[in-house]
């Protein structure tokens, strides 16, 4: 175990990188726990507050990122400074993405349905740098040879072909497709095969004319959602805590 760790991760200079993301993935399930003790009124926990002001831990988040940040980018990829400024960074990446849903709504929409956002980004971001951990490049770059990388035009004409699949990918909808597609060229070529799900921009400009590529775009969603929503919401809620119910509307007239 020693030796892979120093051959695949110190010795290439991945050691920062593991540690943001360690860092990144334990601040994030440290955060959910301890709010979701707030909200269930256990432990010794509670809500910030400054002048009258609940204030969110994205505000520290950010000023972590910042320091973490810039004090990585100051620092050569070996070394404790680096090691440091990566915990750091890693740190505030965490608490800065579990409210991306805030962030993104500009209101504190963190135990809606809308909340579910920032496990969303979470999850995403940390598949992402754990490929980057694993060696994968985007736009496979790594998945080219040594005439390949030679040669400046095969490289660039690979890059702008898998570029040109991701995003694709995400004209017809295939959000997630597009961002791994990124990573690994392969998902990215499937998203850009299949249907475009229904208000997607080549749906909107390509399907307009077709009503039946439009119906077999729509079915297609409709069971892919419900095929994958439940158990979706599930690993979601086990994550990051089960949303508040919506409010009921009040009926016409007061009843």
């Amino acid at each position: 175990m020693g030796h892979w760790l120093y051959r695949n991760v110190i010795e290439p200079g991945k050691l920062p990188l593991l540690l943001a993301l360690a860092s990144f993935v334990l601040t994030f399930l440290i955060t959910r726990i301890i709010v979701r003790l707030i909200r269930a009124g256990k432990g010794p926990f509670g809500n910030m507050q400054a002048g009258g002001v609940h204030i969110h831990h994205v505000v520290p988040g950010v000023v972590l990122t910042v320091i973490g940040g810039f004090g990585s980018v100051a620092s050569s990829r070996h070394g404790f400074g680096s090691a440091a400024f990566a915990v750091v960074f890693g740190i505030g990446t965490g608490l800065v993405l579990d409210e991306f849903a805030l962030i993104l709504h500009l209101d504190d929409v963190y135990w809606t349905e809308a909340g579910r956002q920032s496990v969303e980004v979470v999850v995403v971001t940390a598949a992402l740098v754990g490929l980057a951990l694993a060696g994968f490049l985007p736009f496979g770059v790594n998945d080219l040879s040594q005439q390949e990388l030679q040669d400046r035009g095969g490289a660039i004409v690979s890059i702008l072909v898998n570029f040109a699949f991701a995003l694709l990918a995400l004209g017809k909808g295939k959000v997630r497709m597009a961002i791994f597609g990124v990573v690994i060229p392969f998902v990215a070529i499937v998203g850009a095969v299949r249907l475009a799900r229904p208000g997607s921009p080549w749906a909107k400009r390509f399907y307009r004319r077709r009503p039946r590529a439009r119906a077999r775009s729509t079915l297609r969603a409709f069971h892919h959602d419900r095929r994958w929503a439940g158990p979706s919401r599930v690993v979601q809620d086990w994550i990051g805590g089960k949303p508040d119910p919506e409010p009921v509307p009040p009926l016409p007239g007061g009843r």
